[in-house]
């Protein structure tokens, strides 16, 4: 399978910031450096720039890629830019794996910059929210997930507690989390959880993700060229899928699904894997709600048992399935186009998570979640296989 003969080489990430202190551009050369001296490869080799198309800053420029490489001083063969929302991040390292396979490119830079809080370009002025749901007082993805919410608790029942659970077993991962945002490093108990203020009902301030600021990048070439360059630890994408617009066609559809269904299975098939070979998972948690919907979708559990796997398991880093061990975006802040748990799972198959480092590093499973369509489940899901070598 293609996506196998490319490896990830390196990895690297700011702080994230509740509000950066520094300008977009900055961000994006830090990172850059950051991996040229993680691997020794000179800038002139790079010649395929790869971004996530999820940024506040960028969103009003067609041109936000090429941009950037101008501003890098990039001359490069494969130029892209991807614009699946939040999955985004993981899409990028399946089309970097792809243009390296075909030849458009030999070493890839993926960048992850934003700083949204700081200057947000973004115009939904185009977009169905402004005339069918702002109106009647949606306002956005909390209104869009309250009412999954209750959707799912009339199908099934919920207990909020263990969405609680949740909640603070990221906490307490990004506790231990060095580039987690500053604000958000406070330790919670589910206790606190049920208490948070009520911002779409049922959906709590502590189910929520806090906007912030920061870059994350990676850099991809073939595995045998990793070897030449003496690069040793590398991850290997051995599975990829994604499905946008799932159930686009139908009328009334059942919100509690997502395409997830469809792509989860099939990037694992591909890697060869089943659910429960999964050593580390690495969600993508807008809201606590979207991290129990994705166990059941992927099949760790059936639909409507995700409480009761909730309460059954352990997702602690030193757990039986550890969950966002950076702390999530929802306890390290939404930052740098949403790659924190792309990039967190870099991190511990390399084995470089310090406190926080997992045992199994056999493989992870990262997923991603993009864009809120109109009176169904979430747009776009991905889901990612990677490996160590």
């Amino acid at each position: 399978m293609g996506l196998r003969d490319s490896a990830i080489v390196a990895y690297a990430e700011t702080k994230v910031m509740d509000k950066s202190d520094r300008d977009v551009w900055v961000l994006s050369g830090e990172i850059l450096e950051e991996l040229l001296d993680k691997t020794g490869i000179d800038k002139n080799e790079i010649d395929g720039l790869v971004m996530a198309g999820l940024t506040g800053t960028g969103a009003g420029n067609p041109f936000w890629a090429q941009t950037t490489a101008d501003v890098l001083g990039l001359e490069v063969g494969f130029c892209e830019q991807v614009h699946t929302g939040g999955c985004s991040a993981a899409g990028c390292v399946a089309r970097a794996a792809a243009a390296i396979d075909y030849g458009m490119c030999e070493v890839a830079f993926l960048l992850f910059a934003d700083t949204h809080v700081l200057e947000d370009h973004t115009d939904h002025s185009h977009s169905y929210r402004r005339e069918w749901t702002d109106p009647y007082g949606l306002m956005g993805p909390p209104g869009a997930f309250g009412l999954l919410s209750r959707r799912y608790e009339a199908q099934y029942g919920l207990d909020y507690g263990m969405l609680g659970k949740l909640a603070v077993t990221q906490r307490n991962h990004a506790l231990l989390n060095e580039n987690a945002c500053e604000k958000l490093r406070v330790p919670i108990t589910i206790d606190d959880y049920m208490n948070s203020r009520m911002i779409a009902d049922p959906i709590r301030l502590l189910d929520c993700v806090m906007r912030a600021d920061g870059a994350a990048g990676l850099m991809m070439m073939s595995r045998k060229r990793a070897k030449q360059k003496g690069l040793t630890k590398t991850i290997i994408p051995i599975g990829y899928a994604e499905r946008t617009n799932f159930k686009g066609g139908e009328n009334l559809v059942d919100v509690t699904k997502s395409g997830h269904e469809i792509c989860g299975k099939k990037a694992l098939d591909a890697a060869g894997l089943a659910i429960k070979d999964v050593a580390s998972f690495h969600p993508y948690d807008d809201f606590i709600i979207a991290i129990m919907l994705q166990f059941e979708a992927f099949g760790f559990c059936k639909a409507g048992e995700g409480v009761q796997f909730i309460r059954d398991h352990d997702f602690s880093y030193n757990g039986d399935l550890p969950l966002n061990t950076g702390g999530g975006q929802i306890s390290a802040g939404q930052a740098a186009c949403s790659s924190h748990n792309l990039v967190e799972a870099v991190r511990q198959l390399q084995g470089e998570a310090g406190k926080r480092q997992v045992k199994d590093t056999r493989n992870a499973l990262v997923t991603g979640i993009g864009w809120i369509n109109y009176g169904r489940n979430w747009g776009s899901s991905a889901a990612l296989v990677l490996v160590p070598e």
